[in-house]
């Protein structure tokens, strides 16, 4: 936390591993948790192991435990994804072309772009899947651009997709403290960046008003320019081959409605309905003395 230690607050950091670090066969969406990568973290802050918690925001859960608050969101690198590839590829002359990613919400995009493409989930850190990339001979592995530049691991050979919309709040840091521990608050706020915590909040308010989570592919990129937030909301199917997407120019006095207004237009479109209910039916418990099957 080298912005609080510059304001001259002391820090020590605390390592821990979250459900999502340990399993690392499972896809996300399987893990049938929400905050797969924050949850131990978010109980180290409540059992004040912790004062505060640093967090990629685009895996942070819209709705927090009960006594959290986000107290900074830190400027916003990048929130492009990339694919990492090997040298010459190109997708659209291969035969059979394999693909990695453990996100349902690139899969879906790509195959949309792709169809004929096979795509092959990959668990595990940055360095525990470039690794993977090198050794399974996959054609490529799609990755946030902002993690492994953060990281200083951008490799020689990739390609920037920016047809490809990225995951809400993706790019952006936020730090978490207990809403009760005034000071740690009032000392994060000094890193807040206004701009990037605008436009995060409204695509966190677009997948909190769509109700989803890991096990929806929805997407979401806002930006200022001009005093005005521009908004671009995507849904899609799993196999890719449906899509709904929805766009909006708002003054920034009106930021916090947007979400939800372009939640409602998803919603009450056919194609989004539709794209939506198949996630419900995915979703719903079975009934009593009735199975479920392809689930």
């Amino acid at each position: 936390m080298a912005s609080l230690q510059k304001l001259g607050h002391a820090c020590k950091l605390i390592p821990l591993k979250t459900l999502g670090d340990i399993d690392l066969v499972k896809p996300i969406y399987d893990l049938g948790v929400q905050g797969v990568f924050t949850k131990e973290l978010d109980t180290a802050l409540l059992n004040q192991q912790a004062d505060l918690a640093v967090h990629s925001l685009k895996d942070v859960p819209t709705i927090l435990p009960k006594g959290l608050t986000i107290a900074a969101v830190l400027e916003r690198a990048s929130n492009l994804d990339i694919l990492v590839h090997r040298e010459n590829f190109n997708p659209h002359k291969k035969e059979k072309t394999i693909i990695a990613t453990s996100s349902i919400r690139r899969r879906s995009q790509w195959l949309n772009r792709y169809p004929n493409h096979e795509m092959v989930n990959v668990r595990g850190n940055v360095e525990t899947r470039l690794k993977k990339f090198e050794t399974e001979g996959w054609d490529g592995i799609i990755f946030a651009k902002a993690g492994l530049e953060r990281l200083g691991l951008l490799p020689p050979h990739f390609t920037t997709l920016d047809w490809m919309l990225s995951a809400p709040a993706q790019g952006a840091i936020a730090v978490i403290c207990r809403e009760e521990d005034e000071p740690v608050f009032q000392a994060c706020k000094k890193i807040n960046h206004k701009p990037t915590e605008i436009c995060v909040n409204v695509e966190r308010d677009f997948l909190y008003h769509l109700e989803g989570g890991c096990s929806v592919p929805i997407s979401a990129w806002a930006k200022i320019e001009y005093n005005r937030v521009h908004f671009q909301g995507l849904v899609s199917s799993l196999d890719g081959t449906k899509e709904m997407k929805t766009i909006k120019n708002f003054q920034i006095s009106e930021c916090k409605k947007i979400g939800c207004e372009a939640a409602e237009e998803i919603r009450k479109s056919e194609q989004g309905n539709i794209i939506l209910e198949e996630f419900r039916k995915l979703n719903r418990p079975p009934q009593p003395g009735r199975t479920v099957e392809g689930v």
